[in-house]
């Protein structure tokens, strides 16, 4: 990797990537509320509180403690809202976070249940796109969105053994209508794979503040291994820099299959996000 695409990993770059990432929960969960009356987004401190439906992978409190702080009255008002809604708060907690709020946190009595790793690459104009023959990449049309859902759905709900396993199961209706409603988000794009013309695999890509956030990508268990994940990351990283963002980003799970796909097109790790759960308060 040349001098000019490596990434220091200092706490402005995590900043300008937990900001994006704030923004893209807390639209997830306006999407949500046109079926749920009683979604929650809360600033606390640099971050936000999201619960966007039982069992949604959006409920979660991210972006915290990177600059602005936030005072035991803040931490109680979005305990109390998740148990109102008797659902356990999850704190994401960059590691270029300040480490007081993991601190906090574990006097509260949040435990460490999982890690996972936020990666990067720098972006410059004229990227193109490169792809297994026997794979075609094409936009998702607004007909083709179901095929999509159904597809990337499909694939997470049999994911790849390899690296640290998931802390997390999400019930096929919640995990649905997570997928619909970060979609909605601005600067949102949905990918198609095909092989033969059989939809085997789909990628999502959000474009904002000049970052691409890469927000998932499955490919159906039978197409594995045939190059399906990197032309998907190609394709969407040429969009990226023809749209003129500078960033890329990608979160994984620690050793995962994921994570080596992105590392092989030249990612690198930038940091961790641990996560700190406490469990539902129930009333």
């Amino acid at each position: 990797m040349s001098p000019e695409s490596t990434l220091f990993a200092g706490t402005d770059l995590a900043a300008r990537i937990e900001r994006v990432e704030r923004s893209l929960m807390e639209e997830g969960a306006r999407a949500a509320a046109q079926r749920e009356p009683r979604v929650l987004v809360r600033p606390i401190g640099s971050g936000s509180a999201v619960w966007a439906g039982p069992n949604s992978p959006l409920g979660k409190v991210v972006g915290v403690g990177m600059g602005d702080d936030f005072d035991d009255s803040a931490l109680d008002a979005v305990e109390a809202a998740f148990a109102e809604r008797e659902a356990p708060v999850q704190f994401e907690v960059s590691t270029l976070a300040d480490p007081a709020v993991a601190e906090r946190l574990t006097r509260r009595g949040y435990l460490l249940t999982g890690f996972e790793n936020v990666l990067g690459l720098r972006l410059a104009p004229g990227r193109q796109a490169n792809s297994a023959a026997e794979v075609k990449i094409s936009a998702v049309a607004p007909d083709e969105f179901d095929t999509w859902l159904n597809v990337v759905a499909d694939g997470f709900a049999t994911p790849d053994t390899q690296g640290v396993a998931s802390h997390e199961e999400f019930p096929r209706d919640a995990l649905d209508n997570s997928i619909r409603d970060i979609a909605s988000a601005t600067g949102f794009s949905g990918s198609l794979a095909r092989i033969d013309g059989v939809a085997v695999g789909g990628g999502s890509l959000r474009l904002a503040d000049g970052v691409a956030q890469f927000c998932g990508a499955a490919t159906l268990p039978a197409f594995r291994r045939r190059g399906v994940q990197a032309a998907l990351l190609s394709a969407r990283l040429a969009a990226a820099a023809a749209a003129g963002c500078d960033l890329a980003v990608v979160t994984t799970l620690p050793g995962s299959k994921s994570q080596q796909n992105v590392q092989k097109l030249g990612f690198q790790l930038l940091y961790a996000r641990a996560i700190l759960v406490r469990s539902a308060q129930l009333s």
